[in-house]
């Protein structure tokens, strides 16, 4: 059991449209763990500088996911939903961490190179340095829970690399100084300040393929719109994007193993058992020969039914821009509040003088 007090963080980059893989992968599970835990939400706009410095509408696009945050329910009272840019101490510790961090530990990032590609000598050094900033945004708030997809299950366990390294390197400051709390470190017990963040990975679809091409994840940078479900398309348009999503000739078996070798179809099943809320072994029970001629009307309905709520409630929100601004403003003050605290014992310990 962990000795820190349970806290959940995450966060969401502001690029693009907001679509169905964010939404069952991340919002969707936001929402549960608030009954559960403490929660900090962060709309991560530094982190769209990696891939694209200039945006045209980032404001905007951090706006939009900030609605989607409220319109999927999450309360912004009882727990934090902020911009990161608010609270400039994310830099500041994700500084410290580029020196904590390795280079090899960088380069074995799989995110790195497939964004990177072949050019990677023409990357920017905020795509490679990334997690590291990542790292920052977590341990900040000394957050002991995150809801990841298995595609940043890497970047997780570097957080956890950063925070072991510092626990070890400053164990005998932390110590001396009061600041931490005794922690298991391999064969070793250490007083550490930074938790060993643990990941919440769950539910029937955790990663969500595009409509268009199972091997591939749904992505906001797709050039083809058919192949995701943006969290704002209309009943007409969720429909239509579930009818055209590619399949086999197959029809639906009748176990799970039999989705092996046919991606399309495991991908259509998982979202509609994540929408359903229950498990794929009950969806081919209830659809066991069916073809997708019969399977995708289901799914279709069901899709408007679970996401037309949330997208009519977006754009309620979205087109009240004094309101959205107060839940940042005000989530980002008391972000700060506890980046601050956090920062201050990080500061005695590396002997950085301040306040």
């Amino acid at each position: 059991m962990s000795p820190f007090k349970p806290l959940v963080f995450s966060g969401v980059q502001p690029t693009g449209n907001l679509h169905l893989g964010n939404y069952l992968g991340a919002i969707r599970k936001f929402v549960a763990l608030q009954e559960s835990h403490d929660c900090i939400y962060c709309v991560v706009d530094l982190h769209s500088l990696t891939a694209t410095l200039v945006h045209d509408d980032l404001a905007d696009q951090t706006r939009q996911i900030t609605a989607a945050f409220l319109a999927a329910g999450i309360n912004p009272k009882a727990h934090i939903v902020f911009n990161q840019s608010r609270v400039p101490l994310h830099a500041e510790l994700a500084w410290i961490f580029n020196c904590v961090a390795r280079i090899g530990w960088m380069n074995r990032m799989t995110q790195f190179k497939d964004k990177a590609g072949k050019d990677r000598e023409n990357a920017s050094l905020g795509l490679l340095a990334y997690p590291s900033l990542m790292a920052a945004d977590i341990l900040l708030y000394r957050a002991t829970h995150v809801p990841v997809g298995d595609d940043q299950k890497q970047h997780l366990e570097l957080t956890r690399d950063i925070a072991a390294k510092f626990n070890n390197d400053f164990s005998k400051r932390i110590r001396d100084l009061g600041l931490g709390v005794e922690m298991e470190m391999g064969e070793e017990t250490v007083d550490g300040f930074f938790p060993l963040t643990e990941p919440l990975i769950e539910g029937p679809a955790t990663r969500v393929m595009s409509l268009r091409d199972g091997t591939k994840k749904m992505s906001k940078s797709d050039p083809s719109d058919l192949s995701r479900i943006n969290l704002t398309d209309d009943a007409d348009a969720i429909s239509k994007k579930i009818r055209k999503a590619k399949t086999d000739p197959e029809p639906l078996p009748g176990e799970v193993e039999g989705l092996a070798l046919r991606p399309e179809a495991e991908n259509l099943v998982g979202i509609y058992a994540a929408l359903a809320e229950t498990s794929r072994e009950s969806v081919l029970s209830e659809f066991a020969g069916a073809q997708f001629s019969t399977f995708k009307p289901a799914l279709a309905d069901l899709a408007v039914e679970k996401l037309g709520p949330v997208a009519s409630e977006m754009r309620r929100i979205m087109a009240d821009r004094r309101y959205v601004d107060t839940v940042l403003k005000d989530g980002g003050e008391r972000a700060g509040a506890i980046a601050e605290t956090t920062m201050k014992s990080v500061r005695r310990i590396i002997g950085l003088i301040g306040d």
